[in-house]
């Protein structure tokens, strides 16, 4: 673990850390510990007090004196130290199997919590297009909602029948008149056609009678002054004659 240092802070300055050890050489530290089942920084290890009762009992064992008792003695102690330093190995073991259980249950619990995850995505999905498809079914009986409405506005169909016959009948009128009118502009139109050529006949038949009575006319005043001149070679003796034939 991280030894923090004591920290010191003046009037209106921020409060700093001060650490001993960096992250690395607190994991080295650690690792240390646990590997030699030292828990704190005073005091000997127990993995070496073990190793010293071990020597100190292998020693004994390999003088040639008489010291079965010593032997006994330190062969005890050293059992007691290896059962001292099983113990917290016992306890470590329990915790990693504790923490290899954990462990397990924590990935088949994510394993579940994924699938949770991804169903629950799915059923976004699945309500996203429900509610896509409840818009569009609101949408349309709003619709038809509007379409009742303005059907209720209108006149039954009774009275909409009614008023469907006498506007046929009144187009039908319509067209009959349509077509009478139509018949007696044709009609009008051959009559003023007639008039217009009776016309011009007439006008042509009047300017042919102007001029023949105008070349009878000529015709006359000629003939006249032709008789004219014949009498006034007669003399008066003709006149005479001419007088009391014609009083």
């Amino acid at each position: 673990m991280s030894i923090k240092g004591r920290k010191f802070a003046g009037k209106g300055e921020a409060v700093a850390s001060h650490y001993a050890f960096g992250p690395l050489e607190d994991d080295i530290i650690i690792k240390h510990r646990l590997l030699t089942r030292t828990t704190t920084t005073r005091g000997e290890p127990p993995l070496k007090k073990l190793q010293k009762k071990f020597t100190t009992f292998a020693l004994e064992i390999e003088k040639e004196a008489d010291n079965y008792n010593d032997c006994e003695r330190l062969a005890k102690a050293f059992l007691q130290e290896l059962n001292t330093f099983e113990i917290p190995l016992l306890k470590s073991k329990v915790v990693i199997d504790a923490n290899v259980r954990e462990k397990e249950n924590f990935n088949d619990l994510k394993g579940e919590i994924n699938k949770q995850i991804v169903q629950a995505q799915a059923d976004i999905e699945d309500l996203k297009r429900q509610l896509e498809e409840s818009k569009v079914e609101r949408k349309h009986k709003e619709e038809g909602e509007a379409i009742r409405k303005l059907i209720a506005m209108q006149p039954p169909r009774s009275e909409t029948q009614k008023v469907i016959t006498e506007l046929e009948k009144e187009i039908a009128m319509l067209e009959a008149e349509n077509t009478a009118s139509s018949r007696t502009l044709d009609l009008r139109k051959k009559q003023f056609a007639l008039l217009l050529h009776v016309v011009d006949e007439l006008q042509n038949t009047i300017e042919e009678e102007q001029r023949s009575l105008v070349e009878e006319m000529r015709n006359v005043v000629d003939d006249h002054n032709k008789s004219g001149s014949e009498d006034a070679t007669m003399g008066p003796e003709a006149m005479a004659v001419d007088y009391q034939v014609n009083p």
